[in-house]
This record gives structure tokens, C-alpha cells and sequence, in this order.
């Protein structure tokens, strides 16, 4: 049996596929088929928006969205590595309010550059931490995702309250609320974070064996083990790297905000996933890039930075990001029975 997504033998040429593979640079129909289906509703939302309101291209308004996609970017890249597994992290909110509290306390009314760094490094620490756990109890004691992230979302947002008592840390630092008011070259530094994140994970995922082995596990977890793939090893990287992405999405909230709130990251892994599946991903695993994350993050910060312009009640902004996952399922739903009906 063959597998696309997997790496090839040693010496051997493919000549003929049946899709394009992920590991090659994306060509023109490729980016409306498979890595970036949001880019059409990008385009007609900042279109929309362009018209809608004067305020929208201002350059005010654009670093303020930059720095804001930034951190749905970052946390939406991160759950893409583990849905493209066949798995779910529903943690990622919570741990970002876990590990900006703990960067928080540790700068706490203190000042130097050296307690900077050390708390930075502790909330990834906590972040990874966090994904390890999800991802040792899914792959090897062989629990289901979706009950382990929701109980790690619990103990995460449980933990924030027990650290905090349920009250705002601050004043922090200005060395810790530099990281995220910096800029280069006129563009925020959130944003400069979030395309080397972008890129960085892009070419692990197309140009390393590592990435091949991501999607051969999320096609078929027990053809890939047959294979050779070190099945419970991917699994775990994934969801390690997921709770350490959240831990700098929340690191960078956390200063942007310029203090610690122990309720910072509710909901946002209502974002991160849809930012994966607007942007092309399968939640049904071995589909979607790290691109295609980053523009259903740009969608999902054009909802809110549009709703905040023009006055819109957030609870249908909310409404209206549940009805883009369930389209974008639907259409991907759609389209694989038809795909089954051709093979038929």
C-alpha cells in the first residue's frame, strides 16, 4: 500500500499522484484548493471593510489588528500541528491565560532584563509542560483527545485562578510590556514573531521528515505505525509544541495587555480552530499548513476588528465565527463525497 503522505524510499522518483503533495511550493490552484481556503473570505471581508468604514486602512487601525492576528496566528499554527495528527487541543485558551499569569508573577513589581528572560522561559516551560501531558496521556495511556484537552483546559484555568485568587497582577515591568510595543522597520514586532512562526513551522511541515510524518499519522495512525513512523513520538512532539505555542501566545497577551488577567485566553480555542479550518485544515487530520493557519487567524481578527469598528454586538461575531467552522466542514464534507461518488 502506498502513502502519499509519507516519506519516499531512498532512490525512489514519483512520477504520477493523485494530489499535489505538501511538501511542494504551493502553485496558483493549489491555493484555493487545499492550503489557504480563507483567502476568499478574507478578500471580500477587507473589502467589505475598506467600504464599510474610513478607519479601517488607517495605519492606527492596521498595527492595532497586526498586533492582535498575531497572537490568533501563533496559537492557531500551534493547534494545526495537532489537528493535522486527527487529534484536538481545547486547552490552548487556558494555557494561555496559565502562562501569561505565571510570566506575570515571576516580573512582578521587579525590574532588570535578567527576570524578563527567566519568566519568559518559565510560562513556555509551564506551556510545554501542559502539551506533554495531553500528549503522553493520548498517545501512550491512549485516551481520547478531546477528554484529555478538556481536562487539561480545567486544571490550566483552575490553576490561573489558585495563582492569581481571581485578581489582575500588576503593575509589571516595562521591560516585560516591551515585548510586545516593540517595532521594526514601522511593523509591530507581535507581527515580525508571527510571520517567523509562520515560516518556521511551514518548512518543518513541508521539507522535513518529521512534517511528512504528521500527516501520515493524521491519514491513518496505524498504516503510518506499519510504516515505520514513530506514531506515539509525533503525536507527543505535536501536542508539546501546541502547549508551547500557547505559552508564548500568551506571554505576548500578557504584555500587550501590560498586566496578568487570570481570565485572558477564555474562549480562544474557539479561535485557534477556527482559525485552522477556515484556513484549510481537516479536522479529520493529514490536511492543512501553516499558512492556511495564518489566514483564517487574519479572518478571525478582520470578524473582530470589524465588529469593534462598526459597532457590532460581539455575541454575533461569535455566532458568525461558529457559522464559518461549520461552512467550511461542511464544504470539506461536501467535497469529500464527492470525491468518494468519482471513485465510485
Amino acid at each position: 500500500m502506498t502513502d502519499v503522505t509519507g516519506a519516499p524510499p531512498a532512490g525512489s522518483r514519483r512520477k504520477a499522484r493523485p494530489e499535489p503533495d505538501e511538501s511542494e511550493i504551493l502553485r496558483l490552484g493549489q491555493v484555493f484548493n487545499r492550503g489557504l481556503g480563507g483567502i476568499p473570505v478574507l478578500l471580500i471581508l477587507a473589502f467589505a471593510l475598506s467600504l464599510s468604514t474610513d478607519v479601517f486602512l488607517t495605519g492606527t487601525n492596521l498595527d492595532n489588528l497586526g498586533r492582535q492576528v498575531s497572537i490568533y496566528a501563533i496559537l492557531g499554527i500551534g493547534e494545526l500541528l495537532v489537528i493535522l495528527t486527527a487529534g484536538i487541543d481545547l486547552s490552548v485558551g487556558s494555557v494561555v491565560g496559565l502562562s501569561g499569569i505565571v510570566a506575570a508573577k515571576a516580573v512582578f513589581d521587579t525590574t532588570g532584563g535578567g527576570s524578563v528572560v527567566w519568566a519568559v522561559v518559565l510560562a513556555l516551560a509551564v506551556g510545554a509542560l501542559a502539551g506533554l501531558i495531553n500528549g503522553v496521556l493520548v498517545a501512550i495511556v491512549r485516551l481520547p483527545p478531546f477528554i484529555v484537552t478538556l481536562g487539561m483546559m480545567g486544571i490550566a484555568r483552575g490553576a490561573t485562578l489558585l495563582l492569581t485568587g481571581g485578581r489582575t497582577v500588576q503593575p509589571l515591568p516595562d521591560g516585560f510590556s516591551s515585548i510586545a510595543e516593540g517595532s521594526l522597520f514601522g511593523v509591530a514586532d507581535l507581527t515580525w514573531l508571527m510571520l517567523i512562526v509562520t515560516v518556521v513551522v511551514a518548512f518543518f511541515l513541508r521539507r522535513t521528515v518529521w512534517g511528512r510524518y504528521l500527516y501520515a499519522v493524521g491519514s491513518s495512525a496505524e498504516s503510518a505505525r506499519l510504516t515505520g513512523v514513530p506514531v506515539r513520538a509525533v503525536q507527543i512532539t505535536a501536542y508539546t509544541l501546541s502547549g508551547l505555542l500557547a505559552a508564548l501566545a500568551g506571554v505576548l497577551l500578557a504584555s500587550r495587555l501590560g498586566n496578568g488577567v487570570p481570565t485572558a485566553g477564555t474562549g480562544y480555542e474557539l479561535q485557534a480552530i477556527a482559525a485552522c479550518v477556515i484556513g484549510g485544515a481537516s479536522l479529520f487530520g493529514a490536511r492543512g499548513t501553516a499558512l492556511g493557519a495564518l489566514v483564517g487567524a487574519l479572518v478571525v481578527g478582520l470578524l473582530d476588528n470589524g465588529g469593534t469598528l462598526l459597532g457590532i454586538d460581539p455575541f454575533w461575531l461569535q455566532i458568525l465565527t461558529g457559522v464559518l467552522i461549520l461552512a467550511a466542514v461542511a464544504a470539506e464534507h461536501l467535497r469529500n463525497l464527492r470525491g468518494a461518488g468519482g471513485n465510485g
